[in-house]
């Protein structure tokens, strides 16, 4: 049996999980709705203020299948109490981000500015002209939005510059070397 798979997950106050037909899954909460259509072999069930999934054999795409669905379902939940956010740093000279009304505006060393549109609940801040916080209540969504902005310059290995999660470690390689 999956460990992750069987572990109940408690929902919390303020939240509410309805199960539907086809076992699609509506969570509502304090910052929005997520609604999402699982596999419908296995048994999500909303019992005693947990939500419970079963799988109702061990075949192979099951239990592959079990704990996936387990984790999705919890990061729903906490997706619409607490939300996802993402920080990205931007490192190099004259490498800059603005927010200006529902976009942010990049200049990332091209001859043009790379423009971003928050859409599908998925929010920018920037604290200051180096620093980009994405959030929003669809772990998937954050993520990817985050993925899209840093492919537009990633971090090089010799100077480091480029846009980088906070924290993420820069692989360095040694420059060239004198005689």
């Amino acid at each position: 049996m999956s460990r992750i798979g069987r572990m109940p997950i408690a929902i919390p106050a303020g939240v509410t999980v309805t199960v539907a037909d086809g076992n699609v899954v509506t969570v509502k909460g304090a910052l929005g709705e997520l609604t999402e259509k699982f596999a419908s072999n296995l048994n999500i069930a909303v019992e005693n203020g947990n939500v419970v999934v079963t799988r109702p054999d061990d075949e192979k795409e099951n239990r592959a299948l079990h704990g996936l669905t387990r984790t999705l379902i919890s990061n729903m939940i906490t997706g619409v109490t607490k939300g996802y956010e993402k920080k990205l740093e931007i490192v190099g000279v004259g490498y800059r981000v603005e927010k200006q009304s529902g976009k942010i505006v990049l200049g990332l060393g091209y001859s043009h500015p790379v423009v971003f549109e928050e859409k599908d609940g998925v929010k920018f801040e920037c604290p200051d002209s180096v620093t980009i916080l994405v959030k929003g209540i669809d772990k998937q969504m954050v993520g990817q939005v985050a993925a899209k902005i840093r492919a537009k310059r990633p971090p090089e290995p010799y100077l480091g510059k480029g846009v980088k999660y906070t924290g993420e470690k820069i692989r360095r390689k040694a420059g060239k070397t004198g005689k």
